[in-house]
Parts: C-alpha cells; structure tokens; sequence
C-alpha cells in the first residue's frame, strides 16, 4: 500500500501546533464532529431522546401514508380522470418520479449546507401539503379536468390550463419531496447520541419502530385509502391524504420544543465541485515531485482518514501546493477552489469508483419502472372481478412485489443462513456479485413473463371484441412477483455496494447516489418509451405503447425491447462492471485510523457482515419503497 507523502511546508507543521478549535480548523473535508444545538434551540438538556421521537415519527407515519397514497394510484387517476394515453400517463409518471429524486439531492445540499434538516423538512412538508390539495381540488372541481370519457375512442382531452393546474400540484410534490426523502430519518438520527452505547441502542430501536409505522401507513395506504379512491369516490380518496399530511405537520410543530437541532455543516458535493475545479487549474503541473496538501487536525481522532490511492490520478492535481503562499498562517489553503486537501481527493474518488455498478443498477431499475406504469395499464385492461360485487383496484397489484420481497427476505435471513451455516460451517451469504447477476436474470424473466402474458390478454381481447379482456388480472400477478424479487436481489445489493465502497464520512451520499440512479432510470424510461413510440408510429403505422386501448398496439413487443436491454446489462455487468465488485471485494476503502495500523479488506469480526447488512437494509427501506419502482 503506498504511504501517505508528507507535507514538508514549514507551514502545515506549523498547523499541528494551532489551536484546531478555531473555525477553519473546522472546516476540513467534512470530517466534523456534530455542532451543538445554538442558542436559539431548545436547550440539550431534556431535549432529543424519545421525547421527541414520538413526534418525529408521528409525523412521518402520516406523511407517508399521505404521500403513498397518491404514488400507488397516480397511473390510473391520470388514466380515467383526464383521459390521456398510455404513452403520455408513462411519461408524465415517470418524470414526476425521476425529478422527484433529482430534488431528493438538492435537498440534502440545502439542507446540509443553509437550512438545517428541520427547516428543510418543515418546509418539504408544506410544499407537499401545498400539492396534494391541489390534486385533491382537480378531483374534487370538474372544471380542472376534462370530462368523464364514456366511449374510449372518443374522450375530451385535457385543455393546456387543466395539465398546469395538475402540474402545479405534481410540481409543489416534487419539491416536497425534495425536503422530506433526505431529512426525515436523519433528523429522527440526530435526537440520539451515537457516542453512548445507550444512544446506538436508541438508535437501532428508532429505525426499528420508523420501519414499522411506516409498513402501517402503507398497507393502509394500499387497501384502504386506493380501495376509496377507485371504487367510492377520487375525491375523497385524496382528501384523506391530504388531512393526514395537515395532521402530520401540526405533530411536527407540536415537538419544536423537544427537537436537538444542529446547525447546517456543509455539502460533500460542493467539495465535488471544488476538486474538479482544483484539478483542471493544475492539469499541467507534474504531481510526482511536488508536496500534497493533506491538513490534520484533532477531529481525526474520531475519523478514519483515507490513504491516498493510484486510481484516478489526475485528480491528485487538485492537492498540489504549488506556492507557500497558498496557505494562509493557520496552514489552511487561502482559495478552497485553487486547492483542496487530499482526504477530499480521495472522498472524490470513491464516488468514481462506484459509478460502473452505478450503471448496472440504472438498468434493474428500468425494469423495475415497468409495472409500475405499463402493469397497471395491463390490470385495467383484465378481468379483475373477485365474485358478483367486487373488483380488486389495479393499485392493490403493488402487494405482490412487496410480498414477494418480503417473502425471499425472510426465507433468505431465517432459512436458507442458519442452514447453510449449520451444514458447511463457512459463512452462507450470498456476495453482492451473484446477488446483483441472480437480479438482471430475474429482470430479464420479468420481462418476459410481462410479454408472453400481455400476448395472451391482447389476443384474448381481439378474439370476444372487447376492451377489457376476459383474462383474470391473477395471470399478471407473476411478473409483479419477480419485479419483487429483482429488487430484493439487485436493488439491495446495489445500495449495500454503495455503502460498503464509501468510507464512514461519506455514507450519506450513499443514499444520494441511490436516489440519483433513481431518477436516471426514470428519465431513461421515459426516453426508451418515446424513442419506441416513435419508432414503431411511422408510415401511419399504429405505435406499440400509443393510444388509449392496449389491445391497439404491442406492449409485449415493448417488454421484449427492455429484456434484450437487461441482456446487455448482463454482459456489461459480467464483462466490465464486475470487475469492479472483485477488485474493492480485495481491497477495499483502506482508512487509517489514529493509534491502530493501516486496515485493509474486510473487518475480522465475524458479526460484521450481518450488521452492515442490517443498516444497509434499513437505509434502503428507508429510501425506496418495497413497492417497486415507488419512490418514497
């Protein structure tokens, strides 16, 4: 492992011997230890704690009930209320959902750098408030939208003013949810302290009760609030979300009083910024000979620092000190966009180093998208009658992924590795490798299980002349099972990566670049889905996924596309992107950690996997729902 070059400028030995409680002492790489509450905030003592939990999660519960229950129903509302085509309800879905993660990270940047998470979360709750009524009033006032369609080949569409009215509310969500999806589990996070083992504990019991009120508020979500809006009135149906989100707010405000609030440390993708700056300014000076700038400070002791790495090289142009006179008389570079220091060059790194995976998972999620959008528009078009009086709403179809993920979760952690760890003595999890390679192969089933299904409903429906084919929507229920299965495998195993390959400082991004994969899988959908449209509509030709009436086009036709698209995935993933898991598998993120050696690989402790395992999961129910392809 190559060792760290030492500065030898007078001056950052000078900056050893500083007082390091001065605030640029402060200021490196985002290694901060927490700031406490400001005088203006409640103070420390009583403050934090269950005390305020209760009213963190209360108010997460009803949040979230609020907003998934417009997500799980969105296709059909946008379907039957303003009569718009398959083509055109996919893309405005999917839109809506990828600018939603993309506001996710400029939250957290706001957040984190001017706002603070209660500010950020406060206000995120009002704008989604703000847009949810807005959508409730589209139902609720007939002139917002257009007429009732009576006969599918003759519907009124929707004038300019009515889409504004709706993407108004859509807008005012996305911001929303710009402010809630980065802030909501971190700011419940930072009324324990973590230092204590009495504070881990909390901590571990926080996520534990978050993930099960937010397991209630979506299986009423599912069942009860979707069952009103399809079968008793849209209406209602988005009016109870809409007081649960009032609710909600006024719980938030109610523990002001109880909150510990810290203060806004700063962005990890300003310091992005600021390398890619840093190094394009030095891309001609030779690195081998110069001096790095690589401060230290007291933080450290609590912070794992990380070896400066061969990969990327050019990037160490960024941490070159060319001239003394770029450091100031503490040791602390003058212009942090001329200079930065190497833990910030590194951090850098580790971004670039997941981006290979990165792009495989962007391919999963693609596939994931699908029946969450075209699936539901196939429910409509089946027979979804359960007796004489009842019909299952399309909605409810989402159950069967999140069962099904459910369902491989427990029997993976409760049989399969007691079993294999009783019969082979060895350590029986699956490696993110073949996690991630059994998820492009099962989106590929997905995929064609979806087209040979949907050949037979179309054919089904031609052969009686019918709109809604006779075939029972149980027939559509095993794709929605293996979309389920997809995410259990390659989602997780893509977040676990992202979080293993990232030292402690930067798990946060983790998260980020999740939601980022996200919202380009959403836009990439949307793009193959218009690129397709248009591909197959020319010469007059009727397009696959155009139009009102599924039975008119070749939506199987379609999912054969997006499956030879998950075909090359996994040739990308074997031949290129896994190269990438076995390399870090072998070396890790190396950190040097203040009065231990140098720690390379994988950590000796035998439990070590299974709790990593456990945050991860946690993060990631935290961050994405085990509906697929619905963004929390």
């Amino acid at each position: 492992m190559k060792e760290l070059k030492r500065v030898i400028n007078p001056k950052l030995k000078k900056m050893e011997n500083e007082n390091t409680n001065s605030p640029r002492a402060l200021e490196l790489e985002h290694e901060r230890t927490p700031t406490p509450p400001s005088s203006s905030s409640p103070s420390s003592r009583g403050a934090g704690g269950w005390r305020s939990i209760k009213y963190i999660i209360g108010n997460e519960s009803f949040e979230k009930l609020a907003s998934m229950s417009l997500i799980s129903n969105l296709t059909l509302y946008l379907l039957t209320n303003y009569n718009l085509s398959g083509i055109y309800v996919v893309n405005v879905v999917q839109i809506w959902s990828g600018s939603s993660n993309i506001f996710s990270i400029i939250g957290a940047f706001i957040s984190d750098t001017y706002l603070g998470r209660f500010r950020t979360l406060l206000y995120g709750c009002i704008a989604s408030l703000l847009g949810i009524l807005t959508i409730t009033l589209t139902a609720g006032i007939h002139q917002l939208r257009p007429e009732t369609c009576k006969e599918r080949s003759h519907c009124q569409l929707p004038q300019a003013w009515q889409l504004a009215v709706l993407f108004l509310g859509l807008g005012l969500l996305t911001i929303g949810a710009g402010g809630i999806r980065p802030c909501n589990i971190a700011f419940g996070a930072d009324q324990f302290d973590t230092n204590t083992d009495k504070g881990k504990g909390q901590l571990q019991s926080f996520f534990n009760w978050w993930y099960f009120t937010f397991t209630i508020a979506l299986v009423i979500a599912l069942i009860g609030v979707v069952y009103i809006q399809t079968n008793i009135s849209w209406t209602l149906g988005f009016a109870i979300p809409t007081a649960c989100l009032a609710f909600s707010i006024t719980i938030f405000l109610l523990g002001r009083h109880t909150y510990i609030y810290k203060k806004p440390q700063g962005s990890i993708f300003s310091d992005m910024a600021k390398v890619i700056a840093a190094a394009y300014r030095k891309r001609k000076i030779q690195a081998s000979l110069r001096n790095l700038y690589n401060p230290t400070s007291t933080l450290e002791l609590e912070n794992s620092r990380l070896v400066q790495t061969d990969r990327f090289k050019f990037l160490d142009h960024a941490a070159i000190i060319v001239d003394p006179n770029e450091l100031n008389d503490q040791g602390m570079a003058r212009d942090v966009w001329r200079l930065c220091s190497l833990q910030q060059v590194e951090h850098f790194k580790c971004l670039l180093g997941i981006l290979p995976v990165w792009v495989t998972g962007i391919c999963c999620f693609i596939v994931m998208d699908q029946q969450n959008t075209f699936g539901v528009l196939q429910v409509v078009q089946t027979k979804r009658s359960i007796g004489p009086h009842f019909n299952v709403p399309p909605g409810w179809m989402n159950l069967t992924s999140m069962l099904a993920l459910s369902f491989w979760i427990y029997i993976y952690e409760c049989v399969y590795i007691p079993l294999v760890r009783k019969i082979t003595k060895k350590p029986p999890r699956l490696s993110m490798e073949q996690r991630i390679r059994i998820g492009i192969l099962l989106s590929i089933l997905c995929m064609l299980v979806a087209a040979i299904v949907e050949m037979k409903r179309r054919e089904s429906a031609l052969k009686h002349g019918l709109f809604i084919s006779p075939l029972s929507f149980a027939f559509l229920l095993p794709q929605f099972a293996i979309a389920g299965l997809t995410e259990a495998f390659s989602a997780v195993a893509v977040m676990e990566f992202f979080t293993l390959q990232m030292p402690e400082s930067m798990r946060t991004v983790a998260g980020a670049i999740f939601f980022l994969s996200l919202s380009v899988a959403n836009y990439l959908g949307s793009l193959i889905v218009n690129i397709v449209h248009k591909a197959t509509s020319h010469r007059g030709k009727t397009s696959w996924i155009g139009g009102h009436d599924l039975n008119e086009g070749r939506l199987d036709y379609y999912y054969y596309v997006i499956a030879a698209l998950g075909a090359l995935n996994f040739v990308y993933f074997n031949f290129f992107a896994s190269r990438y898991l076995v390399s870090d598998k072998d070396n890790e993120t190396t950190e040097v950690q203040p009065g231990h050696s140098i720690v390379v690989g994988e950590s000796s402790e035998p439990n070590d996997e299974e709790n990593v395992l456990d945050t991860i999961r946690t993060r990631q129910r935290a961050t994405f729902s085990p509906l697929v392809g619905v963004q929390i």
